[in-house]
């Protein structure tokens, strides 16, 4: 199955659930369709971070790609909320012809037969530098805003606490 988005009103990162605990998702929208994609938050920080790569490689070559440094769209994510499938796998390129950042998400379930189509998704997605550079900075703001890192270990902490292992497992008061 081919889910296509030539020219998105929307493209965004948000999450479900409370930090320690959340579901990435990306959402992509045009005109009346609607699509959902869950993703891990590791891919997801590091496709903003590609990403953010590409425009400012775009921008030493002379091209516009938005002057922003904070995101203009941090609404929530739009109902209703169907995950289409789990990312797997992900592509991103420059696509000349079009001047927009091709984006690429394939299902996790490749291979797998699925009731209803022959289990292998693909979403393509269009974004234009502007709508690119918007993503990449809701994609920093989006990842960075679940738990706090541990400033010895920098691993994330938990509500209940942390034991770090630089601490050699003692629980002691981190700030």
């Amino acid at each position: 199955m081919l889910l296509e988005f030539p020219r998105p009103d929307r493209c965004i990162v948000g999450t479900i659930g409370e930090p320690g605990n959340r579901l990435f998702i990306i959402q992509v929208s045009q005109g009346a369709s609607l699509a959902s994609v869950a993703i891990e938050k590791q891919q997801v920080q590091v496709l903003g971070q590609r990403m953010a790569q590409i425009l400012d490689q775009l921008e030493a070559l002379g091209r516009s790609t938005g002057d922003m440094t904070t995101p203009k769209d941090m609404g929530p994510l739009d109902a209703p909320l169907d995950v289409e499938f789990r990312v797997g796998a992900i592509g991103l390129a420059w696509d000349s012809g079009r001047s927009a950042i091709q984006l690429e998400l394939f299902s996790m379930e490749l291979g797998e037969e699925k009731e209803d189509d022959d289990g292998n998704v693909l979403m393509q997605v269009w974004l234009t530098p502007r709508m690119a550079r918007e993503f990449s900075l809701r994609t920093a703001l989006v990842v960075s805003s679940g738990r706090p890192a541990c400033p010895f270990c920098a691993q994330p902490i938990d509500p209940g606490g942390h034991i770090c292992p630089r601490s050699n497992g003692y629980r002691t008061s981190l700030f």
